[in-house]
């Protein structure tokens, strides 16, 4: 069995997450459960980052300690990641014992072999950012970030000689297009960062205690990037010395790297050039996905009141319409918009309107002509224009189900989902072609009225099948809904449309009393 390692960026414990926050651990989850259906081994890896001069102040505010205040603030995050449904096959957190005691052997490791060097910092800081910057790298005197205050810092610190690897990376880069996705940010990393030259990278602090102490050097705590970005590592279990882990020989390296835009920087410089360091193989991709922005095309703040929670959405309107809306409405290099009405929109033309109301019309029809029975209609032709409605319902599920697999497989989420609902759209096309109502009055026509409904049956099953990894309990439900099996989507996509209209050739009873999938929600102005 082939395996998928795939780790997420760790949430910084400084605050409760928001929806664009949780945009990315819903992604990865439906990359991990359509991996899974394909018959990958998935390690499937998320957790929190809890160390920091931010961390450490807000406790300070709260007046608990730190670990106290990362403790609360991890939980509410694995709580929400739950929330939407995240299968996850670790959760890791930066203050487990495991990763703290990696973290402090790799550090010694680079200073002996002189990778790190002690010097001194002086630059401009960003607490929120936890980074340090100079003066041309400001803008208007800012974060170039985040866009806030920043101060001036100086400070006896250790460096990693960056520089010594730089041309390595450049040429690894160079040499394989598809390591850093989508081609916008590969190109934004070479030009803006690597080909104007690196500064070296300052890995500890004095400043503040909450954090993980060199051994050798106590009066500095390691900085977050060397800590954080080395769970990668500690949660595959890597051992710097002795004889390696079963579970890092058998997943190592990331076959895909999920992670935001706004910290592609420090996963495709910093971290390649730390693995470089250790004589580690590379991840294969890191994906750096593009965000999700409130309706006025602004990244969400509190201090601009226009943030959302996915527990929120969650509590109103269901798991699967938050997975639907962030994975539907956010293109693979291109950033999303959200709003309460926005969203509603799309829960009632997509979700209510295009599936529920199909399955819903489909099970409906099925009970009142034929008393819950599905089963294909013994005529091979029935002629006039039927025929042709028939031919090209199944030359479209056909088409769908090769698009839909062929951009999943290339992490092209929202044009994958695009070609399942073409599915079910060209489904609700076909009862208006063939009328079953119509043919209902005509005995004669009881074998074609069979045909339209176990054709529409399988449709739904097949598109439901490919909807899984997207929305799982809607999943779940469609098929308790028809009473068949899920489709095995291993390699559906090699299936002509006969044999995927096939699957069901024995008759089945659909349910007589189907559970509505999604409610149409009434408009509300003050949404």
């Amino acid at each position: 069995m082939e395996k998928f390692y795939m780790p997420t960026a760790i949430a910084y414990t400084s605050g409760k997450p928001h929806i664009g926050n949780t945009y990315e651990i819903v992604l990865a989850d439906a990359i991990a459960r359509y991996k899974r259906l394909r018959g990958f081994d998935v390690y499937f890896m998320t957790g929190t980052d809890e160390h920091g001069e931010k961390i450490e102040k807000k406790a300070k505010e709260q007046n608990i300690t730190p670990k106290e205040f990362v403790d609360k603030v991890s939980s509410e995050i694995r709580k929400i990641w739950d929330l939407v449904g995240a299968s996850y096959d670790k959760f890791i957190r930066t203050t487990d014992e495991d990763h703290v005691e990696l973290i402090k052997k790799i550090f010694k490791k680079l200073y002996d072999q002189g990778d790190i060097y002690k010097g001194k910092y002086e630059g401009w800081y960003c607490t929120p950012c936890e980074s340090f910057y100079t003066d041309t790298q400001l803008e208007d005197g800012k974060c170039p970030l985040c866009h806030r205050e920043v101060y001036r810092a100086s400070e006896e610190a250790y460096f990693f000689k960056m520089s010594k690897y730089a041309d390595k990376l450049i040429k690894y880069i160079e040499e394989h297009d598809d390591f850093i996705i989508p081609e916008i940010r590969k190109n934004e990393m070479l030009n803006t960062f690597l080909y104007p030259g690196l500064n070296d990278l300052c890995v500890s602090r004095t400043s503040f205690t909450w954090g993980i102490q060199v051994d050798f050097d106590p009066k500095h705590v390691i900085y977050v990037w060397l800590d954080a970005l080395m769970n990668y590592l500690s949660g595959v279990d890597y051992k710097l010395d002795g004889e390696q882990s079963d579970k890092f020989k058998k997943y190592w390296p990331p076959d895909l790297h999920v992670i935001g835009k706004d910290i592609i920087r420090f996963h495709t410089i910093y971290w390649p050039i730390f693995l470089m360091a250790l004589d580690l193989p590379l991840p294969k991709h890191i994906y750096g996905h593009p965000w999700l922005l409130a309706a006025d095309e602004d990244k969400m703040s509190k201090s601009k009141g226009n943030v959302l929670y996915a527990d929120d959405l969650v509590n109103e309107y269901g798991k699967d319409p938050v997975r639907y809306y962030l994975l539907a409405q956010i293109p693979f290099d291109k950033d999303g918009t959200i709003s309460t009405g926005l969203f509603r929109e799309v829960y009632n033309n997509d979700l209510a309107n295009t599936l529920g109301n199909l399955v819903s019309r489909t099970v409906a029809m099925s009970n009142k002509y034929f008393g819950g029975i599905v089963s294909n209609g013994s005529g091979s032709s029935y002629g006039d224009d039927f025929d042709s409605y028939t031919s090209d319902l199944k030359k479209t599920i056909k088409d769908s189900v090769a698009s839909a697999i062929n951009h999943i497989n290339n992490i092209h989420i929202a044009d994958g989902i695009e070609s399942i609902f073409a599915i079910f759209q060209r489904c609700n096309k076909y009862i208006d072609e063939t009328c079953p109502w119509i043919l209902a009055k005509d005995t004669a026509s009881s074998e074609k009225l069979k045909t339209v409904l176990y054709n529409l049956t399988t449709g739904i099953a097949i598109g439901a099948s490919l909807l899984e990894p997207i929305l799982p309990e809607t999943s779940e439900k469609i098929f308790n809904t028809l009473n068949v099996k899920k489709m095995d989507i291993a390699n559906i996509e090699t299936k002509s449309a006969d044999e995927l209209f096939s699957t069901y050739n024995t008759e089945f009873k659909v349910s007589d009393a189907p559970e509505i999938l999604f409610m149409r929600l009434e408009n509300d102005k003050n949404k």
